[in-house]
């Protein structure tokens, strides 16, 4: 008895023993660590990594930048039912305990005890929320340890719901989804509040192991965790019988869903891209940016599909090149798995041409299904290509065109597939608000995954004709008026930067001779351009240029410059009709508008230089070709007196700055601005750009362009409200065909474009500065017509540089008479 009572108080010492080093080992742990641990209160600033997005300015999201898919969010934006999943399968007493399971503990030293090692078990939330963002996955006592102290901070210092937020932002749920809401747009295409409670049991089941249990790359195991965490749900007493019944039966209904942009627009996604990065860093790839640009969702696509619309029609015109590769006839069954492997550009779906019948072709698709190609729907158009200049005689067989195993393209069109190609031309549009500049659609090439080649901002290419309104307007700022006469005529130039002698033509080689300045504006002729700079100068013309926003070092000293060889992008080209179009104000085209961070501070917002149309209201004024019969019968003199024909110059008022703008500044006086706008006006209502008369509006204006080769087409024009450049052309210079021109291969672009950009807008007419009348003038001479000259035809004038009457030499303000006009002229 005695020896037995010894024992059990050695036993007893040796507990009491024990736990005193159990204690004291404990203590200085924690004495140790404790210093060491990091500042629970960070948690509430902590920063999670967020991806960099981009919007439209109606919040439609281009486009996303980062390695980590997520979206933060609230506690109160996480449905209930969901967090009851989450606590049945991690967490079951996560209410009832501050931050630390005894019985989770009791089972992770019994199996460290069983097995010598740190074990997965006996980790609460609390715990789980301190590893993830405080410590290592490294499975070390001291780590767990660590684990357990800061779970306890952690309960001490935050509440219930700012753990579960926490928790739930910040969990890998695998496939680059962290955080819920990541989690149901990747595996559901929805967002975390509108799944159901099968889909919230299988994301909650998600974090024990992402890969194991991810429904996509293991959806047997995914099943049986989703069941068993429902099962759960039910003994716990979160469900009803009946809803566990229905859940447990539904099939597994996840399936990858990329990232999907709400708009297509990936040229505007990487130049937002790049600006961010700019400002921020890599920072900008995980610290919630959300860029919002000024881009117009409607018109981003209405442009788009008017890009890849005008290609493939210039690229219908010229032939067939013949299919893109041949498969071969060896081993059929490997077609399929080459097509999928063979991309989409532009909307046009592969396909291999399985048979061909006389006139008929069957076909396989991407995804394995078959169509039949009818003659009807291409093949009977399908001439070969033999240049720019000449396609072949028309096919009368399939075997003209298709045989088996030949990968060619289709074009899902109204009335089914067509067969198509890709094109090897090129194409840009770009379209701005004139009152600040700000880019409301930007297309730089026929498809960004084809080409990353931004043409609207790299490709700088001669402009052509396009070019010469801003010659034209610097000549109506240096004595020259609409009515100026200036010959037509042939000129041989002796210049050793132009390679020695340089004979320049009009398009089709004629010369008309003398004529008024708008009309050869319109007419687009060439050796009055070039007249009209020899005249003005190279120094003049230069300084009035860089006003509009062209590189003047970079400009050529030769008289070159008149016909658009300068280089130039077509957002500089955009930059420089802007002024057109606001009637004188430099504008600078941007496309950042805001820059928000995850928190809603805004770091960026952009201040454009903003025109104000409305700060003085302006009389309207009749266009050139409208009558005005008060004013143009009278005499100079009666004229000057009539109201409303004042000599003095009434400027507008430069828009009234706001916290975000600034005024824009004036670089065209109002009524040289409005000149050269009805000047260009008129070069749709009667010149290269009469197609766009379609639009069946006069408040539209611009100029086309077409380079030797021609290489270049181009077409640039605006209404007030809008300013819209298109391009097509091959980015290796090659030329475009004889018969393709500004008016045929871009135009039509524009025009598309612009009749969804003006639907349901009002004709605008232009805004009539003092300081401008209507006369009456002979159209032969650009004098001022007597009361009675039954030819005679309206122009509009400054009051100060009106031409003379005919049959006299002189005039007010006359500048245009042969006594005083520059030699070769006339």
């Amino acid at each position: 008895m005695l020896k037995k009572y010894s024992f059990i108080k050695v036993l007893l010492w040796l507990f009491v023993l024990g736990c005193g080093v159990t204690a004291i080992t404990f203590a200085g742990l924690y004495l140790y660590l404790d210093p060491k641990l990091p500042e629970v209160q960070s948690l509430r600033q902590v920063k999670l990594q967020t991806p960099l997005r981009v919007y439209s300015s109606d919040h439609k999201l281009i486009g996303e930048f980062g390695e980590q898919r997520r979206t933060p969010i609230s506690y109160k934006q996480i449905p209930p039912l969901y967090i009851k999943a989450l606590l049945s399968a991690e967490d079951a007493q996560f209410y009832d305990h501050n931050g630390v399971s005894i019985r989770g503990l009791l089972r992770a030293a019994s199996q460290l005890l069983q097995t010598g090692q740190i074990q997965s078990g006996g980790s609460t939330i609390t715990m789980q929320v301190a590893r993830n963002f405080f410590l290592t996955f490294k499975q070390t006592f001291a780590r767990k340890f660590n684990e357990i102290l800061l779970a306890l901070q952690i309960e001490r210092e935050l509440s219930k719901e700012e753990i579960l937020e926490l928790y739930n932002n910040k969990i890998y749920f695998g496939n680059r989804a962290y955080g819920i809401q990541a989690a149901a747009n990747v595996y559901y295409g929805k967002d975390i509040g509108e799944l159901n409670l099968a889909q919230w049991a299988m994301i909650a089941g998600l974090p024990k192991a992402p890969s194991a249990f991810n429904p996509l790359a293991n959806p047997e195991r995914a099943l049986i965790r989703r069941n068993w965490i429902l099962g759960r749900m039910l003994e716990l007493g979160h469900i009803d019988e009946t809803s566990w019944r229905q859940a447990s039966n539904e099939p597994i209904s996840a399936r990858y869903h990329g990232l999907t942009p709400e708009l297509y627009a990936p040229y505007v996604a990487e130049m937002a891209r790049q600006e961010a990065i700019s400002r921020y860093g890599n920072g900008a790839y995980t610290d919630g940016y959300s860029v919002y640009t000024t881009v117009n969702a409607h018109l981003q696509e209405i442009a788009r599909k008017a890009l890849i619309e005008g290609v493939l029609t210039y690229d219908q015109r010229h032939g067939y090149r013949g299919p893109e590769q041949n498969l071969g006839l060896e081993n059929p069954d490997s077609w399929l798995d080459q097509l999928k492997d063979i991309p989409v550009y532009g909307g046009l779906m592969p396909a291999v041409v399985t048979s061909t019948d006389e006139q008929s072709a069957e076909l396989m698709l991407k995804d394995g299904s078959t169509t039949t190609l009818n003659w009807e729907q291409g093949l009977s158009e399908a001439q070969p290509y033999i240049n720019e200049n000449y396609k072949g005689k028309k096919p009368q067989f399939t075997s003209d065109v298709l045989k088996p195993a030949d990968v060619i393209r289709l074009r899902d069109t109204q009335a089914g597939w067509h067969l198509a190609q890709l094109p090897a031309a090129e194409a840009a549009l770009v379209s701005v608000n004139p009152a600040d500049g700000a880019i409301i659609s930007l297309v730089g090439g026929f498809d960004f995954n084809q080409s990353h080649f931004n043409r609207i901002t790299q490709a700088k290419r001669q402009p052509g004709s396009s070019f010469k309104p801003f010659i034209y307007t610097t000549a109506l700022e240096n004595g020259f008026t609409p009515a100026t006469i200036i010959n037509d005529a042939p000129i041989v130039i002796e210049d050793a930067s132009l390679e020695g002698t340089w004979r320049p033509e009009n398009d089709g080689g004629k010369f008309l001779g003398p004529m008024r300045m708008r009309a050869a504006l319109y007419r687009s002729r060439n050796l009055v351009s070039i007249r009209i700079l020899r005249s003005l100068g190279m120094e003049t013309a230069h300084k009035s240029l860089a006003r509009f926003g062209f590189e003047e070092e970079a400009l050529p000293y030769d008289l070159s410059l008149a016909l658009g060889s300068h280089d130039v992008t077509p957002l500089e080209l955009a930059e420089g009709y802007a002024a057109f179009a606001n009637g004188g104000y430099k504008v600078e085209p941007y496309l950042i508008e805001r820059i928000e961070t995850i928190e809603g501070e805004t770091p960026y917002q952009a201040e454009p230089a903003t025109v104000c149309r409305d700060c003085e209201e302006e009389p309207e004024a009749p266009s050139a070709t409208e009558q005005a019969e008060p004013l143009e019968a009278r005499t100079l003199e009666e004229l000057l007196a009539v109201p409303g024909a004042e000599l003095a110059v009434s400027e507008p008022k430069a828009e009234h700055p706001t916290q975000k703008s600034r005024p824009a500044p004036r670089i065209l006086d109002p009524q040289t601005a409005f000149i050269a706008d009805s000047m260009l006006r008129d070069v749709i209502a009667r010149g290269t750009g009469r197609r766009a008369r379609v639009l069946e509006r006069s408040d539209i204006a611009g100029k086309t362009g077409t380079t030797n080769g021609p290489r270049d087409a181009w077409f640039a024009g605006y209404n007030p409200d809008i300013v819209t450049i298109t391009w097509l052309g091959f980015d290796n210079y090659t030329p475009l065909g004889q018969n393709e021109y500004g008016g045929s291969a871009a135009l039509p672009i524009w025009i598309d474009y612009m009749r969804a950009a003006l639907d349901g807008k009002p004709d605008l007419p232009a805004r009539r500065p003092d300081g401008i009348v209507t006369v009456r003038i002979d159209p032969e001479t650009g004098k001022r017509a007597g009361p009675n000259d039954p030819d005679a035809i309206f122009e509009i004038f400054r009051v100060d540089n009106l031409p003379p009457l005919s049959g006299t030499s002189q005039g007010n303000g006359d500048t245009n008479s042969p006594e005083v006009l520059p030699e070769e002229l006339f």
